[in-house]
């Protein structure tokens, strides 16, 4: 009979359990993304990978005695701050190359549309991608993984839509899997075939729409390779009529519904993502007030990019407070991508969300643990550490929660836990 595998945390200052007893699968909204379920003086076991309870110490001394004994790993968080692992619910992790010239480009004053007209941009990137062998993709995702997990990133949203054609698609989206099999980063796979026009097909827009809803879609269900869809909506990539066509075509197959909507010109797909009953809308930079009612009524989770912003040196943030007062279950994400956002770090996403959104730190936390776990389907396993969920934590060296957002771009390196097994911050994995 196999053993339980049983984990003690022990000497947390502050345990951030963001736990959510009376609607754990449901994003918090309004006043309660301040509520973080903190404990002072907090212990935390875990059994089999799963939380098994957490509170304060003087509360569970009587259990802690009980599990004391060899078989069980005790880990001394150093009276530091203890938290769920990020859940980064949007990225591009598998790509091959890079676009340092772009980035000069824009720093001479090129704007990320006119590098895409140069024929730059995600076609460059798609260019890479596809020449790039299985094991090149599976090399570079693999160490853009350890990027964000060094950073406390324990699951990650990751999208296709650097092929753009049935065979990379197909190539990119069997990369996750395999990253997903290897265990130490979980991903939730998008396909978003519908990410640009290739330029092959410049001349023949419709002939690649029917591409991708007669034949990459199809296959990627077929495959069970991914379970979201994701379109680009916008002037350079797809317009709401050609989203719309991709996303009910996907939602007919079975995949959840995604989009990339309002990044440089409102009405590029925030209605539409209402209207669709899609899981999020993300960017937003450009949402109007008048649109966030829709979303707030169809329970679309908006996913907010500050990263790109930043990376794009624009000045025009989404409007997150206003989103927040219309009860809308914010997230953050880092839009990690080799072009406008290379910017893999979830604590410095949620810096800029304070400094730039005006959200609060802890705000900010519940954007990226519990409300992105939720808007991924997975509410009540991951994002919070409450009994029955899985133990994805990180321990820090830091005290406070609020230092998270404070100590700007800090390498604070957290000691990162994965259902309960340790994947980095020490030499010895337990």
């Amino acid at each position: 009979m196999q053993k339980t595998h049983r984990l003690i945390v022990e000497n947390i200052g502050q345990l951030a359990t963001l736990a959510n007893p009376g609607a754990p699968t449901r994003p918090r909204t309004g006043a309660a993304m301040r509520e973080l379920g903190l404990i002072a003086d907090a212990v935390m076991l875990v059994a089999d990978g799963r939380i098994h309870a957490a509170g304060q110490r003087a509360e569970l001394r009587g259990m802690v005695a009980d599990w004391q004994d060899a078989e069980t790993t005790v880990v001394d968080a150093g009276g530091c701050l203890v938290t769920p692992g990020f859940v980064d619910a949007h990225t591009h992790a598998v790509f091959a190359g890079n676009r340092a010239g772009e980035y000069e480009m824009r720093i001479a004053g090129a704007t990320y549309q006119q590098i895409a007209a140069s024929g730059g941009g995600i076609h460059s990137t798609v260019q890479q991608t596809r020449a790039a062998s299985d094991a090149e993709l599976l090399a570079a995702a693999r160490r853009h993984c350890r990027w964000m997990q060094r950073g406390g990133t324990t699951t990650i949203e990751a999208k296709s839509g650097y092929g753009l054609n049935l065979e990379t698609e197909l190539r990119m989206l069997r990369t996750l899997a395999t990253l997903e099999a290897e265990g130490t980063m979980r991903v939730v796979p998008t396909v978003l075939a519908a990410h640009t026009v290739p330029q092959e097909f410049a001349d023949d827009r419709a002939g690649y729409l029917r591409l991708v809803v007669e034949e990459i879609l199809p296959a990627v269900v077929a495959g069970k390779l991914a379970r979201y869809c994701d379109v680009f909506c916008d002037d350079h990539a797809f317009t709401v009529d050609e989203a719309q066509r991709v996303l009910t075509a996907a939602a007919g197959m079975g995949l959840g519904m995604r989009i990339h909507a309002e990044q440089f010109r409102p009405g590029t797909g925030a209605a539409l993502a209402a209207e669709l009953g899609a899981a999020t809308a993300d960017h937003l930079e450009m949402l109007d007030e008048a649109t966030m009612p829709l979303l707030a009524r169809a329970g679309v989770q908006p996913v907010l990019l500050p990263a790109s912003v930043f990376c794009l040196s624009r000045s025009q943030y989404p409007p997150a407070r206003q989103m927040i007062d219309t009860g809308l279950g914010v997230v953050l994400a880092t839009d990690f991508n080799p072009g406008s956002s290379p910017a893999p770090s979830m604590a410095f996403t949620l810096s800029l969300a304070c400094l730039q959104m005006r959200m609060t730190p802890a705000e900010a936390l519940t954007a990226a643990t519990h409300n992105a776990a939720c808007s991924m389907g997975m509410g009540g396993e991951i994002g919070a550490l409450a009994p029955g969920m899985v133990a994805d934590f990180l321990v820090y060296e830091i005290a406070d929660v609020r230092e998270l957002a404070y100590f700007v771009a800090a390498p604070l390196m957290p000691r990162v836990f994965r259902a309960g097994r340790e994947v980095v911050g020490s030499e010895v994995t337990v």
